[in-house]
């Protein structure tokens, strides 16, 4: 049987990220969440924690954390849920659920579709923003419960739902798109790549796959801007700092800009993954997400990337 105050010492040292602060969160002293995690270690045969300047969990750690989260949660719905009985005509305890999901998701699709279900069961979304092709991380080292990302094969312990395809364009402003274009009208990637990139962020490999798809140009040399955050990246792109991939769905936000390659797409298949053991808010949560990238993701494809 696991210790409460030994998994809440784990919990706490790791949040913020050292036994000092733990020890203030929990109002012990820093020998007490010591004692804790050892115990904890010793019982377990193994180490939890890396010491040191930064302290972090180890694989083993993030296991645990991850099932002290579930745990969490589980015990938050059903303390709701009574006292939600218990009084009635009481409003229900807020719940905070800790997801990671790319920037575009979460202004495109995510947000716009999961708004209501949070405000009827009064769920509050802690986000944590990164590429789609690394938010698994956060799952796997057990920060958030869930994850939109463009890993198919589950994580263990997991369950990895398809969503559908995040569909890209290349686009930029018309002078931008007409200074890439030969006498004869055809697209250069010459051309192209003599301007500047605007970039999200260096995670962001967009422009090399369209790079790579439409021109057959892998490892491509070309200057960049990077904008890593969406306001920033669009007006980047509307004020002529270069080309960029962006959502289809943002295409009607910025008349100013233009196709560089008409019709020329980039699809990035998302799933959901998340815990197989869900609490009752969390399974909420993942019936929205899906309902949300039902309405307005179009459906995968064996061709999707």
């Amino acid at each position: 049987m696991l210790d409460a105050r030994q998994l809440d010492a784990l919990a706490a040292v790791v949040e913020h990220s050292g036994f000092g602060p733990a020890a203030q969160a929990l109002s012990v002293t820093l020998g007490a969440v010591s004692l804790r995690i050892k115990a904890l270690e010793e019982q377990l045969g193994q180490r939890l924690v890396v010491r040191g300047k930064q302290v972090r969990a180890t694989a083993a750690g993030q296991a645990l954390l991850a099932h002290i989260k579930q745990v969490r949660l589980m015990e938050a719905d059903v303390l709701g849920a009574l006292q939600g009985g218990a009084a009635a005509g009481s409003k229900a305890r807020w719940r905070s659920l800790c997801v990671a999901i790319n920037a575009d998701s979460a202004v495109s699709w995510f947000l716009p579709g999961v708004a209501p279900l949070l405000l009827k069961h009064r769920l509050l979304l802690d986000i944590l923003i990164d590429d789609q092709d690394h938010t698994h991380d956060l799952l796997k080292s057990g920060d958030v419960i869930g994850c939109v990302t463009a890993r198919a094969d589950p994580l263990r312990g997991c369950v990895a739902e398809p969503l559908g395809v995040m569909r890209y364009r290349c686009v930029a402003t018309a002078a931008v798109v007409q200074r890439c274009r030969t006498p004869a009208g055809a697209v250069s990637p010459h051309k192209l790549l003599a301007h500047p990139a605007v970039i999200f962020n260096r995670k962001d490999a967009l422009q090399d796959a369209f790079l790579a798809q439409h021109f057959g140009l892998r490892q491509a040399h070309y200057p960049r801007h990077f904008a890593p955050a969406v306001d920033a990246f669009e007006e980047a792109l509307a004020l002529g700092m270069g080309w960029g991939m962006v959502p289809e769905q943002s295409l009607a936000n910025r008349p100013v800009w233009q196709e560089v390659l008409p019709g020329a797409t980039v699809d990035v298949a998302l799933y959901w993954q998340h815990w197989a053991r869900e609490s009752p808010s969390a399974q909420r949560l993942t019936q929205a997400v899906k309902a949300a990238a039902l309405a307005r993701l179009p459906p995968l494809s064996a061709t999707a990337a």
